[in-house]
């Protein structure tokens, strides 16, 4: 790797796999030999708990403690949020996260924060991938300002199909007016029941939607309990269970992911 790639993991609805993506992608990543980072942005600390964090609320540095320093012009060590409690590391957030946005409308240049936190760490890490809240706030302007590309996690549902406008919207604004070099890597559908017939009609209605606005990645990864099993263990489902589906699907969608960018 030449250079450190941050990825933003978006969509403004819950329930499309955002943490799961972001955990598993990382621990894909990691077995491919790259050095990864996730930050959890996402008050509900949905990531952290995923890495094994049962208390994220009991953490003595998370997210939030980074970015307000950083809003307040303050010195605080990057290297004491930093969990390395896996084969990736982590910067945890928690429920502190959610009075950030309030806190943050009078900072000047606020949608830089998080970009200014992440900046010393490109020559850490292979990759920074960011696990962004279910909303269009100002958290998630703070990851597409500090992004370099954008992966977008939606499940085969209309409802969730049809906010996606909404999000490639505000990812054109923050290329107008933040961040003229973020980009979109694709759409990876998730939570695939292949089985259902409405599961396929609206995969072909989102593929057929945003043909040639923004790539929908040719791995689809399927519903399993195995997901509800490994995020009880605390563990990737690439590590608790590495012959099941689930876990050969994100391992295709890394290697999809990587053969990818060698066409860039």
């Amino acid at each position: 790797m030449s250079a450190c790639k941050i990825i933003a993991v978006a969509n403004q609805k819950g329930g499309v796999a955002k943490s799961t993506t972001s955990y598993n992608f990382a621990a894909c990543l990691s077995e491919a030999g790259r050095r990864v980072l996730l930050v959890d942005l996402d008050p509900q600390a949905s990531l952290t708990i995923l890495y094994g964090i049962d208390q994220p609320d009991e953490l003595e540095f998370t997210i939030c403690d980074l970015m307000k320093a950083c809003a307040e012009d303050k010195e605080m060590a990057v290297e004491a949020c930093i969990l390395h409690e896996h084969t990736v590391d982590l910067i945890p957030s928690s429920i502190k996260l959610s009075t950030s946005e309030i806190s943050l409308v009078g900072v000047m240049s606020r949608e830089h924060i998080l970009k200014q936190v992440l900046a010393p760490l490109r020559s850490w890490y292979d990759y920074i991938i960011i696990d962004c809240p279910p909303s269009l706030g100002l958290l998630t302007v703070n990851a597409l300002t500090a992004c370099d590309r954008v992966l977008i996690t939606t499940t085969p549902q209309f409802f969730s199909t049809k906010g996606l406008e909404l999000l490639i919207d505000s990812i054109r604004r923050t290329r107008a007016r933040l961040n003229p070099n973020i980009g979109v890597d694709g759409m990876l559908i998730t939570m695939y029941a292949e089985r259902t017939r409405i599961a396929k009609k609206i995969y072909e209605m989102t593929a057929e939607a945003f043909e040639g606005a923004v790539p929908i990645y040719k791995t689809v990864i399927p519903r399993s309990v195995q997901v509800d099993k490994a995020n009880y263990a605390a563990e990737s489902i690439v590590h608790y269970a590495p012959q099941g589906k689930v876990a050969q699907a994100y391992q295709s969608f890394c290697t999809e992911y990587l053969e990818g960018e060698k066409d860039e």
